[in-house]
């Protein structure tokens, strides 16, 4: 005879509670399967959105390696405009075109500064590279409004990064072999700048404002001399040690920037208005 509470006097606790065990291993591998499904959804949405990113990064690429329309035969062109240095494309050609002549064995060059007039012989013999590359870029003028950016008290007066970037660019790729130092670095001496490496040197000059043979060892040398106007270099304002270890500008951002950086920073730097060889 069927008995309707027979269960309840037969099922004792424990085996409720191997029941209710038994009902959760069947439900746990369900709920992990689900939850390892959508860690695998979250990662083909990530995958898929760095293709998508890959995707628009190369159409981008692409769009910028298309080359340009070539205008039609005859067509009138515009006129160039000046760079924001204020440069013509003539005035930027010449300024870049690399120029190697031999310099005379001895001349002069008159710099005309915002503080005045110095007037520096240079001779040959003492640094034959060195006087060829300064020779060079005085003729093209490459000196032409370039600012004495590092200025040190009782050290010396650096000046030759070009006030437009692509002329400094263009130049800083042209390096000179070393000369063998055959003066010493006195006062008013005139010597281009360098890396501590090799046959580093460009366009990079200073004017020793003291004494200096200790850059003498360091291979530094000297090939011209201030013989007009060594009050005027005194004069030039020393901005000091450059950024970011002193207060002065920094070589990278000139590099970079030019003039503008300089300008716009530093007010108070003076500058190479001109140079020119005299005789």
């Amino acid at each position: 005879m069927f008995r309707p509470f027979a269960l309840e006097r037969t099922v004792t606790p424990a085996a409720l509670l191997f029941l209710l065990a038994a009902a959760l291993l069947l439900v746990a591998p369900a709920a992990f399967a689900g939850h390892h499904e959508a860690g695998e959804e979250q990662a083909a949405e990530a995958t898929s959105d760095q293709a998508s990113e890959a995707s628009d990064q190369a159409s981008e690429a692409k769009s910028e390696a298309k080359p340009k329309a070539t205008p039609k035969a005859g067509a009138k062109r515009a006129p160039t405009a000046p760079a924001p240095s204020g440069l013509s494309a003539k005035d930027l050609g010449r300024l870049t075109a690399n120029a190697t002549e031999t310099a005379p064995r001895q001349f002069r060059v008159e710099l005309d500064t915002t503080k005045g007039r110095i007037l520096l012989e240079v001779n040959r013999d003492w640094a034959p590279n060195g006087a060829d590359r300064f020779y060079n870029l005085v003729k093209i003028g490459f000196y032409d409004d370039v600012a004495f950016f590092r200025v040190i008290e009782g050290f010396m007066a650096q000046f030759g990064l070009h006030g437009d970037p692509r002329v400094t660019r263009a130049w800083n790729r042209r390096t000179i072999r070393d000369d063998p130092v055959e003066q010493s670095n006195q006062r008013g001496y005139v010597t281009f700048a360098k890396r501590n490496l090799p046959n580093s040197r460009t366009t990079q000059l200073f004017i020793n404002l003291v004494d200096n043979q200790m850059l003498d060892r360091q291979g530094f040398a000297p090939f011209a001399r201030v013989v007009e106007g060594m009050d005027v270099v005194d004069a030039i304002f020393a901005i000091g040690e450059g950024g970011p270890r002193g207060p002065g500008p920094n070589q990278r951002q000139v590099t970079a920037r030019g003039n503008a950086y300089l300008k716009q920073r530093f007010p108070k730097l003076d500058y190479v208005k001109s140079a020119r060889i005299v005789e």
